[in-house]
């Protein structure tokens, strides 16, 4: 690697100081004199060296670099578009330069540095833009790490805790009827030790939902201590995935959650969306509470064995009470018989923290605004019109799968952040709805079954059935267009219905070009082909269309300029086997 200018010029001026130094160390003594008062004259300070200038090189070299670290910002903010631009200046700084990309040493080895890291950026991150990968992962459920917990010994409450919760029960009303007794009280010290961190975060976080969580349950007539069931099943995540597959801040199952009326499918999850999420735990709650003639803890036991079990343990013992059907492991799981004091415990400490030791910092919601869209829409290019990494746009929309909102929806209520949605609105109304999100489509030929089209384009047929609303054994007829959820080549991203020019494969010795492939990739043998420049072709549409980049175009061709002529013949690099169609 090259040093830096900084570095290159430091090195000199050491170097310089420290041969004066040793000079001014070899200077013999002055000879001894008889006049005690004469003073020898001061030795002449060396002259100043004057700091080189930097060469023009290294300034160049530098220049390219804060363009790449520019990119590398836009990028962890999910702006694909502004990180583009950056690492092509990046790459055109060099190559418009009076030494070229590739005549001086030193420019060359920053160049060939830069398109390594720049094609792996590519391979990693820009080549995603088809929206359809996972666009976020999931965490731990709460009530995983909780139970995990109670492995360990459950401590017996103190004199303290027994004596704080014996006055919070007398003084602040509960709707959920909360019994004094010992496994309560040992959750209770739990959460002031062990736990405290854990529900402190929990009860941070709550602060986001709470009110509309207790809005819509004052609404539906149901008690509101109800409304701290999350911090036990998920602390208030709404990434939340248990090990079951139940998801979000009221962690439903998939069957459950379908049941309650919330939307699972490829692009939408809306287990993940807090509102939607509550007004289905509203409903189940309320079905539970029947089920169970109005017993809450029943109905809580129910909630995490599902009502099945609880009432099959209730036919076995002959016991109808949630205390006395516990007091065995004979009926129920140790999941269950602990899961309705945890909450309950919760419920205590949650209404008076601070009785508990328990130091709450709110997180404060982000207040925002809905745009309704009628066509899919990726989030990076809304995160880019707005200036805001593209996380927050995640964070108000947890329900989202994909970076890519729904497909099929005839309009979807995207949430951004408040004081941006007329600046939505106007780029919706101003930009080509297929720039908005960069969908690859094939249409069915004759004799195509979903299995045949996803081996020819290398996906799976159970998410190219998804991604297009059909079950994996739906019959699909000639014509019909399908959406390819992944690119079927990296570079190469052309379809029966956007078909490039016809082309000839060429060896990849007889290119001189960039290998654009990631560094664990290398050991794939990379293809070319050669593009005929048309009418009204420019550089970034050919991009575009075999999804690379205008850098790397110029790099493979040499290219000095954007400036490109018809009939001129481009080479591209793509992936080992990926062909053109006619």
């Amino acid at each position: 690697m090259l040093s830096s200018p900084r570095l290159v010029k430091a090195g000199v001026v050491l170097s310089v100081g420290f041969l004066a130094t040793a000079c001014a160390a070899r200077v013999p003594a002055p000879s001894q004199v008889s006049t005690p008062v004469a003073v020898a004259a001061a030795p002449t300070a060396p002259a100043a060296v004057p700091e080189p200038l930097p060469e023009p090189a290294l300034e160049l070299i530098d220049l390219s670099t804060r363009h790449f670290e520019a990119g590398q910002r836009e990028l962890e903010l999910g702006h694909l578009d502004a990180a583009k631009d950056e690492f092509n200046l990046a790459l055109e700084v060099l190559l418009e330069s009076p030494f070229g990309g590739r005549t001086e040493p030193r420019i060359r080895e920053h160049f060939d540095d830069l398109v390594e890291r720049i094609s792996a950026y590519e391979v990693t991150a820009l080549a995603q833009g088809d929206g359809f990968e996972e666009q976020r992962t999931s965490e731990s459920a709460t009530i995983d790490e909780l139970l995990a917990s109670l492995i360990f010994e459950v401590p017996a409450p103190t004199q303290e805790t027994t004596r704080a919760v014996a006055e919070d029960l007398k003084s602040l009303a509960h709707d959920i009827d909360i019994p004094l007794n010992a496994k309560v009280l040992s959750f209770v010290q739990l959460f002031r030790g062990r736990l405290r961190s854990f529900l402190e975060e929990g009860l941070s976080r709550s602060v986001q939902y709470l009110p509309m969580i207790q809005s819509i349950f004052r609404a539906e007539g149901l008690p509101l201590d109800l409304a701290y069931v999350p911090l036990i099943e998920s602390a208030f995540k709404t990434s939340a995935l248990s090990r079951a597959k139940a998801r979000g801040i009221w962690q439903f199952m998939p069957g459950t959650g379908l049941e309650m009326g919330l939307r699972h499918d490829w692009y939408i999850d809306e287990r993940a969306e807090p509102e939607k999420a509550t007004r289905a735990a509203a409903k189940y709650l309320k079905t539970l509470h029947r089920m169970f003639d109005g017993d809450w803890h029943l109905a809580l036991a129910s909630y995490n064995a599902g009502p099945g079990r609880v009432s099959r343990a209730m036919k076995r013992s002959g016991r109808t009470d949630y205390w006395k059907l516990t007091a065995t492991t004979r009926f129920l799981p140790r999941e269950t018989r602990d899961y309705v004091p945890l909450i309950l415990a919760a419920m205590i400490v949650a209404r008076n923290p601070e009785q508990y030791g328990l130091n709450v910092q709110p997180v404060e919601p982000v207040r925002y605004e809905s745009v309704a869209l009628n066509t899919p829409v990726d989030l990076r290019r809304v995160a880019e019109w707005v200036a805001e990494p593209v996380k927050k746009l995640q964070d108000l929309n947890p329900e989202l799968r994909r970076w890519t909102t729904p497909v099929k929806a005839s309009e979807y209520e995207l949430k951004v952040p408040e004081g941006v949605g007329d600046i939505v609105r106007a780029n919706l109304s101003l930009a080509d709805p297929d720039d908005l999100a960069p969908l690859n489509w094939h249409t069915v030929k004759k004799g195509e079954t979903l299995q045949t089209i996803s081996k020819k384009l290398k996906v799976t047929r159970a998410d190219l059935a998804e991604a297009n609303y059909l079950s994996t054994r739906a019959k699909i007829a000639a014509g019909q267009r399908l959406i390819v959820p992944r690119a079927p080549a990296l570079m190469l991203a052309s379809t029966p219905d956007n078909p490039p020019p016809a082309t000839e494969t060429r060896s990849a010795d007889a290119v001189v070009a960039v290998n654009n492939v990631a560094p664990v990739a290398r050991a794939r043998t990379p293809a070319s082909l050669t593009y005929r420049v048309k009418r009204g072709d420019t550089l970034l549409k050919i991009a575009k269309v075999y999804r690379t980049t205008v850098a790397s175009l110029k790099t493979w061709n040499r290219l000095r300029g954007n400036s490109i002529q018809v009939g001129q013949r481009l080479t591209i690099r793509t992936q080992a086997g990926a062909t053109a169609t006619d």
